[in-house]
């Protein structure tokens, strides 16, 4: 890690088996890679993780956060999008919202992590968030994302994920 990368929670900071656990209750599939490897489907690359139809890569140096969201974009998919996908998600500005909306209701669900880190981490990576932090905007000016999330069916009406994928 670089001297000027934030110290966020890596993927190798969760234990791995309830961490794989974790993702395949979502649907998806979990896959390590070796830490000097290139993460396959990284949009970003380096450490970040990489989406490939139903499966997550990650190397013990990845990010939560990333992991969260590249989660969070799969399900935010319809199916169509989710069978096919393979680097980019290739989703809306109000999807990515969605989706960073989204890491904050499943972060709490993710054991070893919890809301409060994972916006800790989000503002330590360089989100931007106009409201300044990403507490902030989760809690006040994030509408869009939820109506985006509830509108797919992921969020009940009174904000609650389902534990549903978007069908169309």
């Amino acid at each position: 890690m670089a001297p000027d990368v934030p110290d966020v929670l890596r993927c190798t900071a969760l234990d791995a088996d309830a961490l794989a656990i974790w993702v395949a209750a979502c649907g998806m599939q979990l896959h390590w890679v070796a830490a000097d490897a290139a993460i396959p489907g990284s949009y970003w690359g380096d450490d970040e993780a990489g989406l490939i139809a139903n499966r997550l890569y990650i190397r013990p140096d990845t990010p939560v956060h990333s992991l969260l969201h590249e989660l969070g974009h799969w399900l935010c998919m319809d199916a169509q999008r989710r069978a096919t996908v393979h680097t980019n998600a290739c989703g809306s500005d109000t999807e990515e919202n969605a989706v960073c909306y989204l890491q904050a209701l499943l972060a709490p669900t993710l054991p070893g992590y919890d809301r409060t880190r994972l916006f800790a981490d989000m503002d330590a990576w360089g989100y931007h968030f106009i409201a300044g932090s990403a507490a902030a905007w989760f809690t006040g000016d994030s509408d869009d994302a939820l109506g985006y999330l509830q509108t797919h069916g992921l969020v009940d009406a009174a904000g609650a994920y389902t534990g549903a994928r978007r069908a169309h």
